[in-house]
């Protein structure tokens, strides 16, 4: 078993591990590998120190990382799982773009029929919707730019 250091285009890092070299290379030509936080294909190895999977026993009740322990940038599998369905939800949400505050203070009062969007809005309109109890939710770019 292979365990490399990968990272997609969008400097997110995580742990891919392969039978061989050649398995690496093979799911990498065919488009395969993917990161686990955006969905990135755009996946290069990085510099690692070489380690051998042993089966050695993982202290019980510890979830399983998918980067090196104590980064930043540790992604776990239920992290990915909840990234993964973040994007799926993004994905089916209308992009109204700049009219992102009027459209959904227009369905928050009931002139349009609610439905899910998503768009671009000023930190000011953002104050203003929630203080008018519109709900509405900052998505990280990740989330959003690199829908497949």
């Amino acid at each position: 078993m292979k365990v490399l250091d990968l990272q997609c285009e969008h400097g997110h890092g995580f742990e891919g591990w392969f039978a061989d070299e050649q398995a690496y290379a093979g799911q990498q030509a065919r488009g395969l590998i993917e990161c686990p936080l955006c969905g990135s294909h755009g996946v290069e190895k990085k510099l690692s120190a070489p380690r051998l999977n042993l089966g050695a026993a993982r202290a019980s009740g510890a979830e399983p990382v998918l980067q090196g322990a104590g980064r930043s940038d540790d992604v776990t599998p239920a992290m990915a799982r909840w990234y993964a369905n973040a994007r799926e939800v993004i994905a089916r949400a209308e992009n109204v773009g700049e009219r992102f505050a009027s459209e959904a203070r227009a369905m928050h009062d009931g002139d349009l029929p609610q439905r899910p969007i998503r768009g671009v809005a000023s930190a000011a309109q953002v104050r203003e919707l929630v203080a008018d109890g519109v709900a509405v939710l900052p998505v990280p770019p990740s989330l959003v730019e690199p829908l497949h």
